[in-house]
């Protein structure tokens, strides 16, 4: 593969030269159908509407639908069921025991790099919101102006680039900046985070920008009509009715930067090990109990988080149609 390739020639061979002239070979290829597609993506829109579409009554859906459902969950369901296993073997089944969760916050190794990764993401999140809500109201507020195709296109590109590139440029500006300037001194935490506010932007820009195009913009000019200046409208009117993509872009930018492996591992220094580095590093060895224990926590936490992010959005939803059907009564 492409990506094992530049690692080879950057990590191993030390041939940085080569492993840019390939990456800039995947950039090239992947420049064509991105502006291809900003260029023709508004000839695409009006198509059938979901409602439309013709419901498939075929008798086989709901196999199809269990055993979608059974592939996707199945493995979880076992590594939950294996984080409870007393022996080290984690393919051999000896009883039921909470060993491992004990041996799990025994391990200062694992719980700092579950430190290091949290507080990563929630940082790295919550600047890609801010960010990405400032892009998503220039892309679809103000749209028309000069380079407006240009922008979009620089925000989304993130989206379709190969991790393996975006690591390795992002090394090389972090390098020629520290040979220019002398920062970054050194690459650790401070690196990581920057890497994964860049990749995350362009997701959370994406999440908003289709809640913004799907809004009435009559309530906006209606509070502007009544002398209410630009700003406040956008903080009083717009962001409360945006605020579940918010809400979302979050949690989608939060995980992605938990989960990221490729781009930490070019931007990381010494000292500053993401959780997904630390148990690839461990995997590569074997597989240790503690791991699944610890996938077993994090499940659990992202499914609680979840839970409640999705009642409360639905909840505010809910509340919003009802002011909505109380004003028009009104």
């Amino acid at each position: 593969m492409i990506g094992r390739v530049l690692w080879q020639e950057f990590f191993n061979n030390r041939d940085w030269p080569v492993a840019s002239a390939v990456a800039i070979i995947m950039l090239l290829l992947l420049i064509v159908p991105i502006m291809w597609f900003h260029k023709h993506q508004q000839k695409s829109v009006g198509g059938a509407r979901m409602n439309n579409l013709p419901v498939v009554r075929s008798p086989w859906r709901i196999l199809i639908l269990v055993l979608g459902f059974t592939f996707l969950y199945a493995p979880m369901l076992m590594l939950v069921i294996y984080s409870f296993n007393s022996s080290k073997l984690v393919t051999v089944w000896a009883g039921w025991s909470t060993r491992w969760y004990g041996e799990l916050f025994r391990d200062s190794a694992m719980m700092s790099a579950v430190g290091l990764s949290l507080t990563i993401a929630a940082c790295a999140a919550t600047m890609a919101v801010v960010l990405g809500t400032i892009a998503a109201v220039v892309m679809v507020r103000f749209g028309r102006f000069r380079g407006a195709n240009g922008f979009a296109f620089m925000i989304t590109a993130p989206l379709v680039m190969p991790d393996v590139i975006t690591g390795l440029s992002l090394l090389l500006l972090f390098v020629a900046l520290g040979h220019a300037i002398g920062w970054p001194s050194d690459r650790g935490m401070l690196t990581i985070w920057l890497a994964h506010v860049t990749f995350c932007t362009a997701y959370v820009a994406v999440v908003i920008a289709s809640r913004l195009r799907e809004l009435d913009r009559s309530i906006e000019e209606a509070a502007m009509d009544l002398g209410a200046a630009p700003l406040k409208v956008f903080f009083v009117i717009t962001l409360p009715m945006i605020m579940p993509a918010v809400i979302s872009g979050w949690l989608l930018a939060f995980t992605l930067s938990l989960d990221d492996l490729v781009i930490a591992s070019f931007v990381s220094g010494p000292g500053a090990t993401t959780l997904p580095m630390l148990v690839f590093s461990s995997v590569r060895m074997g597989v240790n109990p503690e791991i699944n224990a610890l996938a077993t926590l994090i499940l659990g936490v992202v499914g609680i988080v979840g839970f409640i992010a999705w009642y409360l959005m639905a909840r505010a939803e809910k509340q919003r149609i009802r002011d909505i059907q109380r004003a028009r009564r009104g």
